[in-house]
């Protein structure tokens, strides 16, 4: 494990502003989403950010918020837009993780937590009833962000040396990937280099956006 960077002193107030203060006005997300919360987040998960050299922690603090930008709409929406009536995402496969009658599974928080399973775990790790309460990861901003860097950790992390198209595959790789759907492909590669942009300008921290995309 590397001795990677400080992500508080990557995350500054004036890089998380950046990102947040391009969501449209009204948004529920601009009054749930912040940077305070993203730190106290943080704390339950410190190898994040601690990957390898500093430049693949850099990579992987770029990549995380690249991905959040792109799943929330630069921290827009705390839940899953346009999700149809008769879409529980309740998959009876995992019978550790069993559906709650009436409760839906449907994205939350910055990486839109979805799926009962996921939920499940995640609740079983962080200490949250995700199974019967999945609809705390969009009233509890800190629990929100502790989903993601679960979900991160758990699914994405390994993947973050091998190129940001890795990510893209641990994320949503099954809609996404294998030209499925290459607008959203592009929308992410777009998300990540205003990232990159934010880190040069703001903090001179990364020095083209090769470091990410690579």
């Amino acid at each position: 494990m590397g001795q990677g960077v400080s992500v508080p002193d990557l995350v500054t107030p004036a890089f998380f502003n950046g990102i947040i203060n391009q969501a449209p006005a009204g948004c529920a997300g601009k009054n749930f989403y912040s940077r305070d919360a993203f730190l106290k987040a943080l704390n339950s998960y410190p190898q994040f950010g601690k990957l390898g050299s500093a430049d693949d922690s850099k990579r992987e603090v770029a990549a995380f918020f690249a991905h959040t930008t792109h799943e929330t709409g630069y921290f827009c929406n705390k839940e899953e837009q346009n999700v149809p009536a008769n879409e529980n995402y309740c998959d009876t496969n995992f019978p550790d993780y069993p559906c709650t009658p009436g409760k839906r599974y449907f994205g939350r928080g910055p990486l839109q937590l979805t799926w009962n399973y996921n939920y499940g775990a995640a609740g079983k790790s962080i200490g949250f009833d995700g199974l019967n309460n999945p609809e705390i990861v969009a009233t509890d901003p800190v629990i929100s962000f502790k989903t993601a860097l679960w979900y991160w950790m758990q699914n994405v992390r390994p993947s973050v040396t091998q190129g940001f198209g890795a990510t893209i595959k641990a994320i949503n790789g099954a809609v996404e990937c294998n030209g499925k759907e290459p607008a959203k492909v592009q929308a992410r590669i777009i998300s990540t280099l205003n990232i990159v942009a934010n880190l040069v300008f703001l903090q001179g921290v990364i020095s083209n956006a090769e470091i990410l995309l690579y």
